[in-house]
């Protein structure tokens, strides 16, 4: 069944069935008890009132008395019987409704005790009742006798009868309403997923770029996610087509140049050889610096956390060994539940141009720090300071120093990348660098990423100082 509101509902359906026939089942017990309780107190009302119609002979000695209590002892057949049997042996009294009927309905019982029961027999079924009575007469001896009253059972099943068909016609006329209550809230119920749906072959088909729609709380969740993917999407695709437009204009000059070698004929063969070589590397190296670039995944929704404080300790150790002539003296503040959602790749060309940046500009102290604070739900704000005691960066300069190729000091060696490739993937990940000052007397480089995706994504500029 891959109906997700046909699936409920005949989830639903079913447990209304279950609770409604258990509800039935238990109705239909409880009338029964109560009726046969009913029946047993109205058998026990024509025993005291057999008791209160009979009389006394001269010697006080029990007479019961030709005239009845009620009309049907007297009427042959009629399913109201009543026998009284006398302890002594002495053959019982039977009711005018007994002639023609060979029962026995009479089970002795002692003064005062009554016995309730359903009979069958001779083709009969019959509620009996049996209550032993004790009668004194004048001398003082003491007769004991059990009366009997018994009902035929037909009257009884018909009443049974009579109430089921009841119940469970109404039971059913329930089930059938909160049926089409339960389908209709239901379909509203899940009427959010469907419009989430309509939404998702919208942006199938082109007309709309993202999920706008109001949608509940429960699946706030999920539209945000799949916006991020979206816009992950489209972040990697334009990523990509800029790469191949700067690749394509970057190679315009190298290509001219083998063009206009090869349209000469006196060209040195050597120089040309050399020329050629050249250009070729050149081209090399702009593929790879593209590639480079276009293959940074960016921030996904759905990204594996990835633990920051191994990654920093991995690259510490590393430009320790590159460093070790310069005795660089590290601390570290690191907060093992920072971690970073994106490609541990990423992380590591990150924080592995902007460390190496602080050991090449250092005097002889570096400090990194990684902090998370968590603001409900599973992901957490991360934040990587990671300060020298160089000479630092000026005010006005941090717009420089971003830019591809562009060194604060000269005299270092390097090629001014680092920094700005930094730059490039925090901003692809939605995250902020800023730059300011550290009170170890260099350049304080603080990198931020907030753990909600697809907001908070700054543009590059002079947002990114702070002092």
């Amino acid at each position: 069944m891959r109906s997700l509101h046909a699936r409920l509902l005949s989830a639903a359906s079913l447990v209304l069935a279950g609770f409604l026939g258990a509800t039935g089942l238990a109705l239909d017990e409880a009338f029964k008890v109560s009726a046969e309780a009913s029946m047993q107190d109205r058998l026990q009302s024509y025993i005291y009132a057999l008791l209160a119609a009979a009389d006394e002979d001269s010697l006080g000695r029990m007479i019961l008395p030709e005239e009845l209590p009620d009309p049907r002892f007297s009427k042959p057949d009629s399913g109201l019987y009543a026998m009284v049997a006398a302890h002594n042996g002495n053959p019982p009294w039977r009711s005018p409704s007994l002639t023609g009927r060979d029962i026995d309905i009479v089970d002795r019982q002692s003064p005062g005790k009554g016995y309730f029961r359903r009979l069958s027999g001779r083709g009969m079924e019959l509620y009996v009742i049996n209550f032993g009575v004790a009668w004194e007469d004048y001398a003082g001896a003491e007769g004991l006798y059990t009366f009997a009253v018994a009902e035929e059972a037909s009257a009884f099943e018909a009443e049974i009868g009579s109430f089921r068909t009841t119940l469970w016609f109404w039971l059913g006329g329930m089930a059938l309403v909160l049926l089409l209550a339960q389908g209709l809230i239901l379909r509203w119920g899940l009427r959010p997923l469907r419009d989430l749906a309509s939404d998702l072959q919208q942006i199938e088909r082109g007309r709309a770029d993202r999920l706008d729609g109001i949608y509940p709380r429960e699946l706030v969740g999920l539209t945000s996610n799949l916006n991020s993917l979206i816009e992950h999407g489209k972040a990697v695709q334009t990523r990509y087509r800029n790469s191949l437009d700067d690749l394509a204009h970057s190679l315009k000059t190298p290509l001219a140049i083998l063009q206009s070698f090869s349209e000469e004929d006196a060209a040195d063969m050597e120089q040309i050889r050399e020329t050629v070589s050249e250009q070729v590397s050149r081209m090399d190296e702009l593929v790879r610096r593209q590639l480079q670039r276009a293959a940074v995944a960016g921030r996904a929704a759905l990204a594996r956390p990835v633990p920051v404080s191994p990654v920093v300790k991995r690259l510490v150790r590393t430009l320790d060994k590159v460093y070790r002539e310069k005795r660089v003296q590290v601390a570290l503040d690191l907060d093992p539940e920072g971690v970073f959602y994106g490609d541990t790749a990423d992380l590591m060309e990150i924080l592995g141009n902007l460390i190496e940046n602080a050991y090449k500009y250092s005097s002889a102290r570096v400090r990194i720090s990684v902090r998370c604070r968590r603001h409900g739900g599973s992901r957490r704000d991360l934040d990587i300071l990671i300060e020298d005691d160089g000479g630092g960066i000026e005010p006005d300069k941090i717009d420089i120093v971003l830019q591809r190729g562009k060194r604060m000091d000269e005299a270092v060696p390097g090629h001014g990348i680092g920094l700005s490739v930094a730059h490039e993937i925090i901003l692809l990940y939605g995250g902020t660098l800023l730059i300011g000052a550290s009170d170890l007397g260099g350049a304080l480089l603080h990198v931020r990423f907030d753990p909600t995706p697809g907001l908070n994504k700054p543009s590059p500029g002079s947002g990114q100082k702070i002092f």
